[in-house]
């Protein structure tokens, strides 16, 4: 799969097994990053040839997602013999991409950059689009760049370690971009979230290449997140604020499919989106949210502020993204405190219920 890009157009190859590592250059000019725990996990097959010099492993939590961390692999590259003939390569998820792609950006000005996702959420989703994020303080993806990867290898034999709570995380932004497809989509996920949980292969693979397929139409018509492309965001101005609320015990994709409640049922009691919908889409919904909110501190509050640092929220009003009845996305400034805050009160009321 080719990807066009302003900075340069680069290649999504899903393989079948780890012989793709083979095709990537690991000489003296190269330096890898890679998440601590698939490192353990895949030293043999993966790793063992590359020099403790020449590696950077990370634990992949949010408060690693910094400009420290990224500065601090900056530091470790400057000692290779290579300038803008340096090569990075990155192994791990979202988290991992996000510094990594920060990295290449920014050193000499932008340098060769491979990437290996291996969890679901980063090879169904942000391992295309460019996007670079950096936490700041408390608040979520404030610092960031575009810079895509120059190549992309997804091997869905890494998403047989992971967790089930990793592995439910990704199928909520699967679960998303199925939900924008509209009608056919809805349909298609309504048939198949069994065999998804399940962790088919055959059916995985094709809804992985299915999600970077659709989401390839955003990125090459708005790089840039200026118009079309904003659409992706769909639940993540709610998502965010939950990932905030919970200090990210609450993974990203989990949180999406959060936010897809809580959008849908402003979009309901707005007169926007038919109940009919709602329901469907909340019997998907509800087979991937498994959150114990237990010790959770549910503050209302706390994630309308949350929503407010958002990068998407331009001014004092509340921006975000609702559903029509025809399953169409339109792009809101003016939600008010009030219908979000009842909206939150049903997602944690449900949840709440299913905890007893």
């Amino acid at each position: 799969m080719n990807i066009k890009s302003r900075f340069k157009d680069y290649q999504v190859n899903l393989v079948s097994d780890f012989s793709f590592i083979d095709n990537i250059t690991l000489d003296e000019k190269t330096y890898v990053v890679a998440d601590k725990n698939v490192y353990k996990l895949y030293y043999d097959r993966l790793f063992k040839r590359i020099s403790k010099e020449q590696l950077y492993l990370i634990e992949a939590v949010e408060e690693n997602k910094t400009i420290k961390t990224a500065l601090e692999i900056c530091e470790k590259m400057t000692g290779l013999s290579a300038r803008r003939n340096a090569r990075l390569v990155s192994v791990g998820g979202g988290i991992i991409q996000d510094i990594t792609g920060f990295v290449a950006n920014i050193l000499y000005r932008g340098i060769h950059w491979t990437f290996v996702p291996t969890t679901l959420l980063a090879s169904c989703d942000s391992c295309i689009g460019g996007k670079t994020s950096l936490n700041y303080k408390s608040f979520k993806n404030l610092l960031g760049t575009f810079y895509p990867p120059d190549e992309i290898y997804i091997c869905p034999v890494f998403f047989d370690t992971l967790s089930e709570k990793d592995f439910l995380s990704g199928l909520g932004e699967v679960v998303k971009f199925n939900f924008m497809y509209g009608e056919e989509g809805l349909v298609k996920i309504e048939e198949n979230i069994s065999k998804l949980i399940d962790r088919d292969k055959e059916v995985l693979n094709q809804f992985v290449e299915s999600s970077l397929l659709f989401k390839r139409r955003f990125i090459e018509e708005d790089e840039f997140d200026r118009g079309k492309r904003i659409q992706l965001n769909f639940a993540h101005t709610f998502g965010h604020a939950f990932e905030t609320m919970s200090n990210y015990e609450i993974p990203h994709g989990t949180a999406v499919a959060m936010g897809t409640v809580t959008a849908n049922y402003i979009s309901m009691k707005r007169g926007m989106l038919d109940e009919e919908y709602v329901q469907r889409m909340e019997n998907v919904l509800w087979n991937i949210i498994r959150v114990n909110i237990t010790g959770l501190h549910i503050n209302i509050d706390t994630i309308l502020k949350a929503i407010h640092k958002d990068k998407k929220q331009v001014d004092n009003q509340i921006t975000a993204i609702l559903m029509d009845r025809k399953m169409e996305l339109h792009i809101l400034h003016d939600l008010q405190s009030e219908e979000i805050a009842n909206a939150v009160k049903y997602l944690f009321g449900h949840l709440k219920g299913n905890d007893n």
